[in-house]
């Protein structure tokens, strides 16, 4: 399926309305998790109920899983997967790393999906023809690079403390591999793996709304998106990203070791 990028650059929009004013203006955040802290902001909320006003005027009938305001109609083929503000950690530290996600599913596959990072003017989108950037230097069509072997890897990972027991002993194997390990930046890191300035992303324990509209912008530009034991990511979990397949596989079977 097609989905029209004006449709997409109305949603990062609407999103941007919300989220643009209350970007480092110091408002209030809460925690959600009473055990840790998973803050949220009054941008995220308000983010999200704009652009699912915008997705039930556009589709009445498809479905919408948001982070922060539940779902509605899920037993339709078509669904929408909405993180308002994806990186709500710096978000709140005033970094310019979060961006906006929105994916489509049609019957559990990821088809669709934007990324939108406002504050720097940029939007990466797939619209099912292809991956694509529009901002700073022009509007211009996503590739990952051809990298095929870890030592000449760029990897991302939000952090190394996200992986717990035998998986990080794993994880640290993996990182002595590549040539060059850096962490954070959320879904930027995702999408930059599309832009071709980065060649790996691994992040265990995501959530659907994590990471479903940057399946297809990664896909579409090339590159491939699985969980850890190689199923589908739309689902969430211990997910890799890599620019090809070879370095997807060379990822994995350092994991495994």
């Amino acid at each position: 399926m097609h989905i029209s990028p004006d449709f997409l650059r109305r949603v990062a929009g609407v999103a941007a309305a919300e989220t643009l004013p209350r970007f480092r203006a110091q408002g209030a955040v809460d925690n959600k998790e009473a055990a840790g802290f998973d803050p949220v902001t009054e941008a995220d909320q308000q983010a999200e109920l704009a652009i699912r006003r915008l997705i039930n005027a556009e589709f009445p009938d498809h479905g919408i899983l948001g982070e922060e305001h539940g779902s509605e109609n899920l037993s339709s083929s078509h669904v929408w997967v909405i993180d308002p503000i994806d990186g709500t950690r710096a978000f709140i530290s005033g970094l310019p790393v979060w961006g906006t996600l929105v994916g489509l599913t049609i019957d559990g596959e990821a088809v669709a999906g934007m990324m939108s990072q406002p504050f720097t003017g940029e939007l990466f989108y797939a619209d099912g023809a292809g991956s694509h950037y529009e901002g700073p230097g022009g509007p211009r069509r996503l590739a990952t690079r051809k990298t095929e072997n870890l030592a000449e890897a760029i990897s991302f990972t939000t952090t190394p403390s996200l992986f717990k027991g035998d998986m990080r002993k794993r994880y640290d194997a993996f990182e002595s591999k590549v040539q060059l390990a850096r962490y954070g930046t959320d879904c930027y890191a995702f999408a930059m793996l599309a832009a071709g300035c980065v060649d790996i992303v691994m992040d265990p324990g995501l959530k659907p709304y994590d990471i479903v509209a940057l399946i297809p912008i990664i896909e579409q530009a090339g590159g491939i998106v699985t969980t850890f034991d190689g199923g589908p990511a739309e689902n969430g979990g211990d997910i890799v990203a890599a620019a090809t397949p070879q370095l997807h596989e060379a990822a994995m079977a350092a994991l495994r070791n």
